[in-house]
């Protein structure tokens, strides 16, 4: 080869690296980490514009609650002709929206034909905003087909979502699809109606009601604000299951909104979204029966519903207190302190911070022995020496009676002696430093 040749082929070599770098970076750049689809025209009426956001921006959850079993009642033919409107709320707004559909306690396939989202006319309504109307698609397809034990993200749609706003997530199935994957417990009135009803904004006929969510797992926005997503995993008291039905009072909530108030009064905390992944019953060692186990452990859960949750920086575990009250013996506080500490390893792993709380005061429940109270203290000792999270959140503190510390405020009690009320998970969230938020995971713990 001529040194003439040399430099040609040299240079081509070059010319190939270079456009093949700059298609990369514009892929790179372009992409938000997570497949939104192609853009695909829509029906007058059912949607404007393509679906892919125009803008840049970050997608962070607004929304999420985890799978907890299959729904009684459904195992045969599912809600095959009805219209579920469930009604979820946000934790920040966004520019564009995708939401997450779970067959993971299906038994056949799910088959979706149409799906929507709206925002919510007002609070604990079926009717949506008409303008705010947007179908959803599915790679490009109005309808989807979800395998057993599997979910689906949606093609992103452009709409403006606030925060602290009700937004209406629509899905209609024709044909049985045996066990219908919910989360009960809600705290929210969703809706049912007969007929692909979808994109019926008046609401009119969704007379059915329910205290649940079905199918829908996630909502997800493309945010110009946010930074990330604060992901609280957890049980009942997470759950939030004594809170005001509609009002939006879990602790979860409260802390979402002091997190947006400390940013908007310019504050050096994270501009984080926050989501909430308790289920009622939950522990951090047991599953409940099933194959999938309902109301699987926090070992068996956590990368599902903390870990893979979009744009997770910080995650904030309160967990516990069932492993004490449901074990039929005496349980072991180092088992479970065990247990804690996996679940910080594996979020490490992902070089994310654990925030963990202490477990709360519940004399006077039905199950309260002084052996269990004592098994309580010597995991709360551990938490708060360090030994445990990166930081501590300590609800034991701030809920207990001053004049008999084994038992919650009067006030801050629900009544049954185990959950908080209204204005005890207010007091949980106003507990909670801020600042803890700030930082990743230590190199050491």
């Amino acid at each position: 080869m001529t040194r003439r040749n040399g430099y040609a082929l040299l240079s081509a070599i070059i010319a190939l690296i270079v456009t093949l770098s700059a298609a990369i970076y514009i892929g790179a750049a372009s992409d938000d980490g997570s497949a939104t689809g192609k853009s695909t025209p829509t029906k007058t009426g059912s949607g404007r514009g393509p679906v892919a956001p125009a803008s840049t921006g970050l997608w962070v959850g607004a929304w999420s609650a985890s799978p907890v079993g299959a729904e009684p009642g459904t195992e045969l033919e599912g809600l095959a002709g009805d219209s579920v409107r469930n009604v979820v709320h946000t934790s920040v707004g966004g520019t564009s929206a995708r939401i997450t559909l779970s067959n993971l306690y299906g038994q056949s396939r799910l088959t979706i034909t149409h799906a929507s989202v709206a925002l919510a006319a007002g609070s604990a309504t079926a009717a949506a905003v008409a303008d705010t109307m947007r179908r959803l698609t599915f790679g490009g397809s109005p309808t989807v087909v979800i395998p057993p034990g599997q979910q689906v993200l949606s093609d992103a749609v452009r709409m403006t979502i606030p925060a602290d706003a009700d937004v209406l997530v629509t899905t209609y199935s024709p044909t049985p699809s045996g066990p219908v994957t919910y989360h009960p417990h809600a705290r929210q009135t969703s809706y049912v109606a007969e007929g692909d009803l979808t994109e019926d904004a008046t609401g009119t006929a969704y007379t059915g009601q329910v205290d649940a969510w079905r199918y829908v797992t996630a909502l997800d926005v493309l945010s110009h604000d946010s930074e990330g997503t604060v992901v609280v995993f957890g049980d009942s008291l997470t759950d939030g299951i004594t809170s005001t039905q509609n009002a939006n009072r879990r602790w979860t909530d409260v802390l979402s909104r002091r997190l947006r108030a400390a940013v908007a009064a310019g504050q050096d905390v994270p501009r984080y979204s926050v989501v909430n992944q308790g289920i009622s019953g939950n522990q951090i060692l047991a599953s409940g029966g099933g194959r999938p186990a309902d109301n699987q452990a926090g070992v068996g859960r956590f990368h599902r519903d903390a870990l893979s949750r979009t744009s997770v920086k910080v995650v904030v575990i309160d967990l516990g207190v069932n492993d004490i009250l449901r074990n039929p013996g005496l349980a072991d506080p180092q088992r479970i302190l065990e247990g804690l500490r996996t679940l910080v390893r594996q979020a490490h792993a992902r070089g994310l911070k654990v925030v963990g709380a202490t477990l709360m005061p519940f004399q006077g429940h039905r199950g309260y022995t002084d052996a269990r109270e004592n098994v309580r203290q010597q995991i709360n000792a551990e938490i708060r020496a360090g030994r445990v999270f990166d930081a501590v959140a300590d609800f034991d503190e701030a809920v207990r009676d001053p004049y008999n510390p084994r038992k919650f405020r009067p006030d801050y009690d629900s009544g049954d002696h185990l959950h908080p009320s209204d204005q005890g998970y207010e007091r949980m969230a106003e507990s909670f430093n801020l600042q803890d938020l700030k930082g990743a995971a230590p190199a050491e713990l």
